[in-house]
């Protein structure tokens, strides 16, 4: 199977939903490389980066799933670095 190499940029404006984010990224985990999290407290949000090796599809679904969470915005920038798993 194809994979890509992918970063995912997630703004979580509402803390109430990252209970349903975990979940998610529990759910794709075995695609995860590494995940960054910042908590900005002045703005009172959260800047998360997850850098993620599966195939398009596979990232594309996620970054919807995320995206479609009330509160939490998703944007994802693909390289073009691809292989096999």
């Amino acid at each position: 199977m194809e994979t890509r190499v992918a970063l995912i940029s997630i703004i979580v404006e509402n803390p109430d939903r990252i209970g349903a984010l975990n979940e998610l990224l529990h759910e794709y985990g075995e695609f995860i490389i590494g995940r960054m999290g910042i908590p900005y407290r002045e703005r009172k949000i959260n800047i998360i980066s997850i850098a993620i090796d599966a195939p398009q599809d596979t990232i594309a679904a996620l970054s919807g799933k995320i995206g479609n969470l009330s509160g939490i915005s998703a944007k994802t920038v693909y390289s073009n670095v691809t292989g096999t798993k």
